[in-house]
């Protein structure tokens, strides 16, 4: 028998909104990123293993992860 199984990450880019960088300071639209591992059975995913969230400031391209909570208060 043969078994094909792996691990995926799939990149959402979500709505976001504009905030003040930690880093540069300027007051810019950021970007949410959501970062899902899947787990893959023969190439197709079946459930999500993980799921982190990024905000990504387009002045500075500087990224910081969020947690889901403060994921739900950037979503439009």
């Amino acid at each position: 028998m043969f078994l094909l199984f792996g691990l995926k990450t799939v990149l959402n880019e979500l709505p976001g909104r504009p905030a003040t960088c930690q880093y540069c300071g300027q007051f810019v639209h950021h970007r949410l990123q959501e970062h899902a591992t899947k787990f893959t059975l023969f190439f197709i995913p079946v459930f999500t293993t993980s799921k982190t969230y990024r905000t990504a400031c387009s002045n500075c391209g500087q990224t910081s992860v969020i947690k889901s909570r403060q994921k739900k208060a950037l979503a439009w």
